[in-house]
């Protein structure tokens, strides 16, 4: 039988962490999925198999192996997974920049990268996996992410305040705040302001916003049986048709119609095959 389970951890992780999730018993029907980009990063932890794959977007023959944990950067096109491998995964998804405090590097080095947990924490992500197979329970398990994370944050583990109202005004209106418009409001310059928000969340502030305004699409068309995409095109702030296509294309790898006939339930990972 199939588990699935989050969990939302307390302050001061809350301030930079979504959720913690777990999959336990899965076994889908389909080998690979394709995670669409969301301005987030997330840490995976495979709890069967010490291994994790990730696909060629062109090629599914070719792919890398890591070990049993990873980071996935914020990425600004897709990427392939193989879900055969994980049915027994555990993993932390960050709120858009919110992984930094926990990575001792500038965020936008892990750009549309996976990365192994162990290149990161060393010898430390070896030893969170055993942790995590040892504890018996959803909530053990979640415990063990939550303090080993609430270890990592220090009196520096604090957001950049032009990033905090950046993040705000793009996540609220994606299609409507040009970055002159929070310059015009904060004590930085565009050039540093683009400095620190790439360092924070790993990508520009113009690719952030034209992922959330992506983001706004996939919202706006899920569980509907028929779409007017001249409509969604509209409203969502795109020039025309074309400009939305393309930037569609330029995320998902896919039409907008091809993506519409094959979502799964998971609004970010479409199955393939």
């Amino acid at each position: 039988m199939a588990l699935f389970r989050v969990y939302k951890p307390q302050p001061p992780l809350s301030a930079f962490i979504h959720i913690f999730w777990l999959y336990k018993g899965y076994h889908p029907s389909h080998e690979m999925e394709r995670v669409l980009p969301d301005g987030s990063m997330e840490l995976v932890i495979n709890l069967e198999d010490d291994l994790i794959k990730v696909y060629d977007q062109e090629n599914h023959d070719r792919f890398k192996s890591f070990r049993g944990s990873l980071i996935s950067g914020p990425h600004s096109d897709f990427a392939v997974i193989d879900t055969a491998c994980q049915a027994s995964t555990i993993g932390v998804h960050f709120k858009p920049g919110g992984a930094f405090p926990f990575f001792k590097l500038p965020v936008n080095e892990l750009r549309n990268e996976h990365v192994s947990l162990d290149t990161l924490w060393g010898a430390k992500a070896t030893d969170i996996r055993e942790q995590l197979l040892e504890a018996e329970t959803p909530v053990a398990k979640f415990r063990i992410l939550e303090h080993c994370l609430v270890e990592m944050i220090t009196k520096d583990s604090v957001h950049h305040p032009a990033v905090v109202f950046a993040l705000k005004k793009f996540q609220a209106f994606p299609h409507q705040r040009k970055i002159a418009d929070v310059t015009e409001q904060i004590s930085l310059s565009s050039r540093r302001f683009i400095q620190v928000f790439k360092e924070e969340v790993g990508l520009t502030p113009k690719q952030f916003t034209r992922i959330q305004r992506f983001q706004n699409v996939l919202r706006l068309i899920k569980g509907e049986k028929q779409v007017d995409w001249t409509d969604i095109a509209f409203n969502c702030g795109y020039y025309d048709q074309a400009h939305f296509i393309r930037d569609f294309q330029s995320f998902s790898g896919l039409s907008p119609t091809t993506y519409h006939s094959h979502q799964g339930k998971q609004q970010n990972h479409v199955p393939l095959g």
